[in-house]
């Protein structure tokens, strides 16, 4: 069945949330023949090589993610993005929208190009991604994108070192998709559409999804957090980034082992579904909270389970800043909304996991688990207990660090992030 096919069946009398800003889904990945003519068109066009960022975003642009934007942001886009988190031109013009877009170019291309122009937008590896017709060129001040997305300009912080690392000029415009890279084939099963995501759902009669972000190996304390929102609604997506990530993170492949391993043995069938998508993670913290719920409303999800310095790295937001921000978008803007939980730990006094809302006991009856904790421990060939993480989930943590050199384990002592 196509993606046309798929999105069409499941938007009949669907009883999930509706695509953020549209009425329906506005996936820009062409197939069969208008794929073909495009591609032969590609090869004759100037190209712009993208960054593993660009190329998240624009994969996610294929298959709907970014519903309704129909490419990388202009300018005024840009601005209202980074200062209000609202789009300012065209028919989406006041739509909330929380982290700029965008695709850049080095000087000497975007001077070379006209508004209406076509350029290929190409991978690293070579592969023809996309093609891009020119809106508009310009250039932005990005150390205020910094401090307004990223609330630092540190170049230590990864995605400020994104930022600054990028061309020096915009390019903006309309695109049309070519590929999905390679994430159909590497991740099957895993790797789901919005199309698909939602048709799921509606086989299994939620309407009320909650997706759970995860960037990391799940341990005890994401598995608590996923177990409340079953409790609260129909079902749980586990939607686990399958993009870049920094420096000592635990690649894609393991983690999809380990969270397929924890559902199989402490989750009941059919309250939960193991999912992935493309993009890279930016770390920005509260900015990425709403991007990460704005987008899973594309997937269908009602709401997005936020805990602790959820998306943040290091020091550089509030344990629940990611939670507050929340506050400052109204449900008209963003319908997909927070599942707000505070600290989870294992209490030695209750013997079960617990939270700052329902355990009584003293904080040194507590165990706070963090996926950095976790991965530090196990780099370092420390005793992970019972009470940290899932025996078999450990035991597949354990093959992988095995297999690593110390070299890498090194970076994950020398890189924080937060759990989740």
């Amino acid at each position: 069945m196509s993606q046309t096919q798929i999105q069409t069946q499941s938007q009949t009398q669907s009883k999930l949330v509706p695509p953020h800003g549209s009425a329906e889904l506005k996936p820009l990945l062409l197939e069969g023949e208008a794929r073909k003519q495009a591609l032969e068109l590609a090869s004759t066009l100037p190209t712009i090589t993208l960054s593993s960022r660009e190329r998240g975003d624009l994969i996610m642009f294929g298959i709907g993610g970014f519903t309704p934007l129909n490419g990388f942001m202009n300018k005024a886009d840009w601005q209202g993005v980074v200062d209000n988190m609202r789009l300012q031109s065209g028919d989406n013009k006041g739509l909330f929208w929380p982290i700029p877009i965008t695709l850049s170019a080095p000087k000497a291309t975007a001077d070379s190009l006209s508004q209406g122009d076509k350029v290929a937008l190409v991978a690293q590896d070579g592969e023809v991604m996309g093609i891009l017709t020119v809106e508009e060129t310009y250039t932005i001040d990005k150390e205020h994108e910094c401090q307004q997305v990223f609330t630092t300009t540190d170049p230590e912080h990864p995605g400020v070192q994104q930022v600054l690392d990028q061309d020096e000029v915009n390019i903006a415009g309309s695109v049309e998709v070519l590929s999905e890279g390679e994430f159909p084939t590497r991740y099957p099963g895993i790797y789901k559409t919005p199309a698909q995501t939602r048709q799921i759902f509606e086989e299994k009669n939620w309407k009320t999804v909650a997706a759970f972000q995860t960037r990391n190996p799940m341990h005890r304390s994401h598995e608590y957090l996923a177990k409340i929102a079953i409790e609260i609604c129909d079902g749980v997506m586990i939607h686990s980034l399958l993009g870049a990530l920094k420096p000592g993170d635990i690649p894609a492949e393991v983690r999809q082992e380990a969270i397929k391993t924890l559902i199989d043995n402490y989750f009941k069938q059919d309250t939960v579904i193991q999912a992935g998508y493309p993009l890279d993670m930016r770390y920005a913290g509260p900015r990425e909270a709403l991007l990460h719920a704005l987008f899973r409303q594309n997937y269908g999800c009602s709401h997005l389970i936020v805990g602790r310095d959820h998306a943040g790295v290091g020091d550089y937001y509030g344990a629940f800043d990611a939670q507050t921000i929340f506050e400052q978008v109204g449900k008209d803007d963003l319908i997909t909304q927070p599942l707000k939980i505070g600290w989870t730990f294992w209490c030695n006094a209750c013997q079960a996991m617990a939270s700052d809302k329902t355990c009584p006991h003293d904080a040194s009856e507590h165990v706070k688990v963090s996926g950095t904790k976790l991965r530090k421990a196990l780099s370092e060939d420390l005793e992970v207990p019972d009470n940290f993480s899932r025996p078999e989930v450990l035991e597949i943590l354990r093959n992988y660090y095995a297999g690593i050199a110390k070299e890498e384990r090194a970076e994950v002592k020398l890189t924080g992030a937060s759990a989740v």
